[in-house]
């Protein structure tokens, strides 16, 4: 990266660093139950609610049992459940009209991430029924509050039901981009371990993996505080500690509760002090290819460490000593290898792979731009790279580049 952007990115970066202390973050409260929702909605006088989620979800346990509570409490409701893995403007417009012709007061999000992301922007779009989705995209764009949003998730990766940002796919432009207000902040945070049950091993680990990229990046960029520091390091130890057991017994309760409690906790660190390359690529991986955004951090994580280089050391050090897989007498350089070699044993051991299907050689310069115009000004990544800098990620993953 040239030295004028370098200078740009870094000042941006320290601007909102600035702004932290002011800006109006806040914390969805807190219900350890799915029974708790009803409750709400009456008390609030906002039936009936939009809920949002998928094909598979809607046949769960989880959701029949939400399902019970809303009819037993009286409840009308409404469901939308075509989200797809990545969802997309088409999904969301088909979800607001939903919404606008049932007249619905309310969202709950069921589902992992792309729920939580539809649901958002289907109440970005009720805050402003007469823009499109992309008048409003970026940053700080949405100002109007949403309707009441009940953020249940039933993976522990994402930390949506706490951030303040939604990401949706362009499917014709094979691009996604995000979406970051805070308005977008769900009112409510459903952490509710039973839902996770049903959870597929696979997406136990690449969510569980999505959850300790957002604690790790958070934690090594350059706009942390005390606050996004600490959580970041309960959350990398509680995953550490229990993510396998959550992937090998998926109903151990108190591993799926501690996942829960690392996803939120990851999820207000990295709101608050960003994320870095590892998004920006495995965005634009969904975007163009539709590659499953927890699979693509966990791909990722482990090689754009060891790209940051010694500039990452000392703080990947710290998150090891915390999480106990190095010694305090380990030099920098010695923990910072430890915890990239834990990633790799825990993707192993949970058959994720190392390389990721279907990468075109000549779609890389278009996806390494739009992973530039994501990542840059605004994450404070401890190495900054420019786009050709970021085209050495895509090669890295790629499956015929192993071979």
């Amino acid at each position: 990266m040239n030295l004028g952007k370098k200078v740009f990115c870094r000042v941006y970066q320290f601007a909102f660093h600035m702004a932290l202390p002011i800006l109006p973050y806040r914390e969805p409260e807190i219900l350890k139950s799915t029974d708790g929702i009803a409750d709400k909605i009456k008390t609030l006088n906002i039936s009936p609610p939009l809920i949002v989620t998928d094909s598979f979800l809607r046949s769960t346990e989880g959701f029949k049992e939400l399902e019970k509570s809303l009819n037993e409490n009286k409840i009308e409701y409404v469901i939308y459940d075509k989200t797809r893995a990545n969802p997309t403007v088409n999904n969301v417009e088909e979800a607001f009209s939903l919404y606008k012709n049932e007249k619905c007061k309310s969202l709950i999000a069921f589902g992992g991430g792309s729920s939580m992301d539809c649901a958002k922007a289907v109440g970005a779009r009720a805050a402003y029924p007469k823009k499109n989705l992309s008048a409003i995209k970026g940053n700080l764009k949405i100002f109007r509050k949403i309707p009441p949003l009940f953020a249940v998730p039933t993976t522990a990766g994402t930390g949506s039901e706490v951030t303040l940002t939604a990401v949706i796919t362009d499917s014709e432009k094979k691009y996604k981009y995000t979406m970051n207000s805070f308005p977008l902040i769900p009112k409510f945070a459903v952490l509710d371990a039973k839902v996770t049950y049903s959870l597929p091993k696979g997406l136990t680990a690449t969510t569980g993996m999505d959850a300790l990229t957002h604690a790790v990046e958070a934690y090594i960029g350059r706009s942390t505080s005390s606050e996004t520091r600490r959580l970041s390091k309960d959350a990398v130890k509680l995953i550490f500690d229990n993510i396998e057991t959550a992937y090998n017994e998926p109903q151990n309760h108190t591993a799926r509760e501690n996942m829960l409690l690392a996803a939120y906790k990851a999820g207000i660190a990295f709101t608050k002090s960003y994320v870095g390359y590892v998004h920006a690529v495995a965005h634009s991986l969904g975007g163009q290819y539709n590659v499953p955004h927890g699979l693509a951090n966990s791909v990722l994580l482990p090689i754009v460490l060891k790209e940051y280089g010694k500039s990452a050391h000392k703080k990947l050090w710290e998150l090891a000593v915390y999480a106990g897989v190095a010694k305090g007498s380990d030099t920098t350089e010695e923990g910072a290898k430890k915890f990239i070699d834990k990633v790799c044993e825990l993707n192993r051991n949970m058959a994720i792979p190392e390389t990721i299907e279907g990468i075109k050689e000549e779609d890389i310069p278009v996806m390494a731009a739009h992973a530039d115009k994501e990542g840059n000004p605004l994450y404070p990544v401890p190495v900054l790279m420019d786009r050709r800098e970021l085209e050495k990620f895509y090669y890295a993953v790629a499956d015929w580049s192993r071979k």
